[in-house]
Order: structure tokens, then C-alpha cells, then sequence
């Protein structure tokens, strides 16, 4: 008689012996150096803490459920020396060699852009870049308020806390954001960015937290959300691929080319055009953009548009623990993170991305967007770090769909940011 209770689809037993193997290997050295060892190190640990994540009532009503729990449990795994030097390098050329974060963001975005009516798509791109700017404006007016409480100038407030957070990430924010700092004022970089990459890993924890808290918002206020749609009136994604095109095994393949191909595309790009002025911008982003060409223009067939969301679906179900796990050990670093828990710090934190949340959301509104939605993407995914904070925001939000606009708030919302920060830094610095 087969167990009602299952773990990931399997019977506990099965489970319980993979686990198992897995456990002997790590223990004895034996983990396989190659992308196998590292999928069945994540998978195992994920889906560890997924299960169990998701079966805590608080936190999964209200912190992100097992993703994020998988996220924090490999973090802490991490910072205790549970993995071997080689295991950690391991990891680390997963997600950054191998680049398995890349490869899911990319099918992600082909999946969610190809799934939107052409009739609404552009309407809602354009829509979304003054969204964002209420984001940056809520942000730096709750921000500013905070840093009066705690005698701190409005200047010093946007500089070393607003700025940030909201500039997109390590790579793209706090990287960059140094580099303006080191060129105006004729300091070393590491002055500003050992700060920066502290505030923005705090406020990438309040941005998850937020957006488990704006998912619980919609539940409450149902008018308030699209529930992963972005548009209201009539703003709806085409569909399930049942309830579409019919599609083959090759339109499968097919459409793992195209997501290949695209992203193949914009990396080449930014060899061309990699940088406006002090402004780089990122292979996600010219991948954004020219998807959204590709649906405009209605090229792609039918049935491979079907297939690629099919791909896109089968990656953020069965793939997203397998993620969470590699993002938890390669990209946080919990000492930076416990060095920065101050009073002050976390509650400009939690203002910021407070302001952040309710000025897109409020802003989005003004262009027949739903609050949640536009308060998760054009203003917790400005407020997290980059990439991986993007599929933990919208995670935690349930709202896996989003994720273009969600990388053109990291991205083009990020750049954005640099222009800013280049003005600002020039005029108070």
C-alpha cells in the first residue's frame, strides 16, 4: 500500500535512500566534480529544506515557504563548514562557470515574454519605467525621513543607504556605484563598497520578506492584485500550452535552441554595446528587449512559443529548490550580513524598501498596473540584489512570471540608478 505522504513526488523510502547516498558521498569526499555531483548535492538539500519549509505554517504563509527556506538553510550550512573546500569550489562553478543561475533566468525570461498577448506587451514595458521611478522616489522620501530620526543628512541617506539598495545588485550596483565613488572623489573604492555590500544584502532580506508580506496583501485584497498578472484590463497571459498550440518533442529542443540563441545574442551585444556613457548594460537585459522584438513582431511559431513556456514551467516548479540551494551557498556572505544588524540600519532598511514597495505600487496604479505586482517587481526587485534576488522576491511572491519586468528593474532599473549616482556623487562628493 503506497504512503498518501510523499516528498518531492517520491515515497519517503525513496527519498530517504537518495538522501542517503548523497549524505555517504559528501561525508567521504566522494561527491562527483562535475555538474552531476552538483545536482545531486542541491537537489538532495533542497529538496531537504524545501519540504520542510513548506510545511511550517508561519513560514510558509508569510516568510517565501520552502525556496526560501532552502535559501537560508544552505546559507547557514555554509557559514558552519558543513561543505568541503571542493565541494564549495564545486558550487561555485555551477553557478558561475557552468552558470545554472543564467541558464534559469534566461529560460525564465523567453517563457514569461512569449506568453504575453502582443496586443499589451509593449503597452506595459513602456508603462513600467515610471513605475520604477516611483519606486526610487518612495524609497529615498522614507529613507530621508528614517535618517532625521537618527540625525543622518538626506545626502548621506541617498549615498550610503537609498543608492544601494536600489542599484541593482553587487555586480551592477554596489561594483559600479564604487567605481563612480573612487573617480569623484579620489578615494579607494573598498571605502565605499565594503558599506554598500553589506546594505544592499540587508535590504535584499527585507525585499523577500516584503514580498511574501505583498502575496499574503493580494490574498487579503484581491482588487489589488493580478495574481502574476502586471496589467489590469485585459493584460492576461495567453494561456496554459494545453490550451494552445500543439507542440512536439522537437518544438521542445527547439525552443532550448532559441533560448540558447537569444542569450547567445545579447552577450554578443554588449561586445557592441556594452556601455551608454558610465552605464554598462547587462547580456539580461538586450535578452529582455529582444524578446520582447521577437513577440512584437510575432515571429516565433506557435508552437514553439507553447514549447519554450512548457520549458519555462517545468524549470521554476522542479528546479527552483536545485537553485535556491546554489544561491545560498555561492552568493551570501552571512558575516557581512550579521556585521550590519544595527538599529539604524535596519530600520532605514526597512524603510527604504518600504518606500520602494508603496511607490512603484501607488505609481503602477496610475497606469492601470496592480499594486502588488508592480510594488514586487518595480519596487522590492529595484531594492534585492540583481538576479538571484529577483527569483528570491518573486519567490517568496509566488509570482515566478514576472521575471522580465523583474530584470528590467535589476537591469535598465539598475542603470538608471548609476546615472543618478554619477550626478549625485558629482555635486555633494
Amino acid at each position: 500500500m503506497n504512503s498518501k505522504f510523499q516528498v518531492f513526488g517520491m515515497s519517503p523510502m525513496l527519498f530517504g535512500a537518495f538522501f542517503i547516498v548523497v549524505l555517504l558521498a559528501h561525508f567521504t569526499g566522494r561527491i562527483p566534480n562535475n555538474v552531476l555531483g552538483a545536482l545531486s548535492l542541491c537537489f538532495a538539500l533542497g529538496i531537504f529544506f524545501g519540504e520542510i519549509g513548506d510545511r511550517l505554517p508561519i513560514w510558509k504563509e508569510w516568510i517565501g515557504g520552502g525556496a526560501i527556506f532552502a535559501f537560508f538553510g544552505a546559507s547557514i550550512l555554509e557559514y558552519f563548514g558543513f561543505f568541503s573546500e571542493q565541494e564549495l569550489a564545486l558550487m561555485n562553478n555551477f553557478m558561475n562557470q557552468t552558470d545554472f543561475l543564467d541558464l534559469y533566468i534566461a529560460t525564465l525570461i523567453t517563457g514569461s515574454v512569449l506568453s504575453l498577448e502582443r496586443s499589451v506587451l509593449l503597452k506595459s514595458f513602456v508603462g513600467y519605467i515610471p513605475a520604477i521611478l516611483g519606486g526610487l522616489l518612495g524609497a529615498s522620501i522614507l529613507g530621508i525621513l528614517g535618517g532625521l530620526i537618527f540625525g543622518i543628512t538626506p545626502v548621506m541617506i541617498i549615498i550610503q543607504y537609498v543608492l544601494p539598495i536600489m542599484g541593482g545588485g553587487n555586480g551592477g550596483g554596489a561594483v559600479p556605484l564604487s567605481e563612480i565613488y573612487e573617480a569623484t572623489t579620489g578615494l579607494s573604492r573598498d571605502v565605499y563598497y565594503s558599506k554598500a555590500i553589506a546594505i544592499l544584502t540587508m535590504g535584499n532580506i527585507f525585499a523577500i520578506i516584503g514580498s511574501a508580506l505583498l502575496k499574503k496583501v493580494g490574498n487579503l485584497y484581491p482588487k489589488l492584485t493580478g495574481n502574476g498578472v502586471l496589467m489590469a484590463n485585459n493584460s492576461t497571459l495567453t494561456g496554459t500550452p494545453e490550451e494552445k498550440a500543439a507542440f512536439t518533442a522537437q518544438d521542445i529542443a527547439i525552443s532550448i535552441f532559441l533560448v540558447a540563441v537569444i542569450y547567445t545574442f545579447a552577450g554578443t551585444l554588449t561586445k557592441f554595446i556594452g556601455t551608454f556613457g558610465t552605464v554598462k548594460i547587462h547580456k539580461l537585459a538586450y535578452m529582455v528587449i529582444t524578446v520582447i522584438l521577437l513577440n512584437a513582431f510575432g515571429v516565433i511559431p506557435a508552437s514553439v512559443r507553447t514549447a519554450v513556456q512548457k520549458v519555462q514551467a517545468f524549470f521554476t516548479k522542479q528546479f527552483l529548490w536545485v537553485l535556491m540551494i546554489g544561491v545560498g551557498i555561492v552568493f551570501t556572505d552571512l558575516p557581512s550580513l550579521v556585521a550590519t544588524i544595527t538599529l539604524t540600519n535596519v530600520v532605514l532598511c526597512i524603510l527604504i524598501t518600504t518606500g520602494a514597495a508603496i511607490g512603484a505600487g501607488s505609481t503602477g496604479m496610475l497606469v492601470k498596473f496592480y499594486f502588488v505586482e508592480t510594488a514586487i517587481t518595480a519596487g522590492l526587485c529595484m531594492a534585492n540584489r540583481g538576479g538571484s534576488g529577483d527569483i528570491e522576491c518573486l519567490t517568496a511572491a509566488d509570482r515566478m512570471s514576472l521575471m522580465p519586468y523583474a530584470q528590467i528593474s535589476s537591469r535598465i532599473g539598475g542603470g538608471m540608478v548609476l546615472i543618478i549616482a554619477s550626478v549625485i556623487f558629482g555635486m555633494f562628493l
